[in-house]
């Protein structure tokens, strides 16, 4: 039985939470081409597990429809993830922002600094 070696996590993602507002470029491939997209959006959940973890970014496309992706932290087709602004959240899944819609859906801002890592 052979064992498969433990991935590395992708140094380009950062210390991310639920509720954090991020810019995802991920790298993806059409026919022969490969350019890299951008979705940004809320973290509605992040799933630890090893070799399989990953988080969830919700966003709202035209029309009001949201959309939800799923990237994984150990995935090379993720070039970079930004934090663009910390969310302040009580829960670690954040599935009831799924009914909300506008201004209801807007979480309130924490502004976190490099002593108050918290």
């Amino acid at each position: 039985m052979q064992f498969l070696e433990r991935p590395e996590p992708n140094p380009n993602i950062p210390d991310i939470r639920p509720g954090d507002t991020v810019r995802v470029h991920n790298r993806i491939v059409e026919g022969n081409r490969e350019r890299v997209q951008v979705f940004q959006g809320v973290v509605i959940r992040i799933r630890k597990g090893g070799v399989n973890a990953n988080f969830t970014v919700r966003r709202i496309a035209a029309h009001g429809v949201g959309v939800e992706r799923t990237f994984l932290f150990h995935s090379p087709r993720v070039e970079k993830v930004e934090v663009l602004r910390h969310g302040k959240v009580r829960r670690g899944k954040l599935y009831f922002l799924r009914e909300r819609r506008g201004k209801k859906a807007r979480l309130k801002e924490v502004r976190r600094t490099a002593s108050n890592n918290s």
